[in-house]
């Protein structure tokens, strides 16, 4: 299971290098205040790829994330303005009184404080980390499709929601960001062989336990952990992730999403102690991928074989 990647969302890179257009519209429609909408979760990389934009379009959606960038910073501002009060209470308690019940209070208000603070930090923050590429389950992400023969990069949710699934699936099914390759003609044969997509990443992340990391057998009275390693092609490059995707629409909305496919792991992977993987295509194969033909389903389990030679590096991420 990928249950996170380092995105590609340099827009500019990505037409001139993939030759793929930006769907403005479905950027302006993501990012726009509906009334009772939620703030899209965006990676901040996303964010400012719209910085400088010189269309009436590019510049409207910048005015749209500056708004939401306002709103959110203002309700950061008045949480660690109610957090700040809880703390000096809980300060005052412990000065007079030594209690559990203020210990806590303390350390979950400095907690929530220091959370805000640097959520706020992000927003302020004009250079990009190599972090605010990163997206998780419930996070959007530039993806590129097909339409009409021609490659357009769209703005998706990664976890995707099927067009016959009800919007409570997210939660009963909160797996359902990744699509196993024996499931395609199964649960996802709705999407497979119709719409197909690809997020170009650099990087990616998964759970790992961390006696199978050390390549050991768990100690006599050892619980089983996790670590979060991070996996790299070597040399450094673009790696096109095959991809399902979904346009859903009901009583909560519209949405766009998609789910990235996963295989038996490469052996460098299956020794780092995973047991999955997602499945980079080559760019050769990348008009054939994003135009299937539905009727000829072998053709797309042979793409998803013939994948490059690329070694695959693990780290252990901080």
């Amino acid at each position: 299971m990928c249950y996170s990647a380092q995105i590609r969302a340099d827009y500019t890179k990505l037409v001139r290098e993939y030759g793929a257009r930006m769907s403005l519209e479905e950027f302006a429609q993501l990012y726009a205040h509906d009334a009772g909408k939620q703030r899209p979760k965006t990676p901040k990389a996303m964010d400012d790829g719209f910085a400088g934009a010189r269309t009436v379009q590019g510049q409207d959606i910048v005015a749209k994330i500056q708004q939401w960038h306002a709103e959110e910073m203002r309700a950061l501002d008045a949480e660690i303005g109610v957090q700040g009060a809880r703390l000096q209470a809980a300060q005052a308690h412990l000065a007079a009184r030594p209690t559990q019940k203020a210990h806590t209070e303390a350390r979950v208000a400095g907690n929530r404080i220091a959370r805000a603070q640097a959520r706020l930090d992000d927003l302020r923050r004009s250079g990009l980390l190599p972090r605010d590429s990163r997206i998780f389950p419930g996070v959007y992400a530039p993806v590129i499709v097909s339409e009409d023969g021609q490659r357009v990069i769209k703005p998706m949710r990664y976890q995707c929601r099927l067009p016959d699934m009800p919007a409570r699936n997210d939660t009963l099914y909160p797996g359902t960001y990744n699509a196993r390759r024996d499931s395609l003609t199964g649960y996802w044969k709705a999407a497979f062989g119709h719409c197909h997509g690809v997020v170009v990443v650099q990087s990616f992340y998964e759970y790992v336990p961390r006696h199978a990391l050390e390549q050991r057998a768990l100690a006599p009275g050892e619980q089983a952990s996790n670590a979060v390693v991070e996996f790299s092609p070597q040399p450094p490059r673009d790696l096109l992730i095959a991809c399902l995707w979904s346009e859903w629409e009901g009583p909560e909305g519209r949405l766009l999403s998609f789910a990235a496919i996963t295989d038996e792991p490469p052996r460098e992977v299956a020794a780092a102690g995973h047991d999955r993987c997602i499945i980079p295509i080559r760019p050769e194969h990348l008009d054939a991928w994003l135009n299937p033909d539905p009727n000829d389903l072998p053709a797309l389990y042979r793409i998803l074989d013939d994948r490059e030679p690329i070694f695959l590096a693990h780290r252990e991420a901080a």
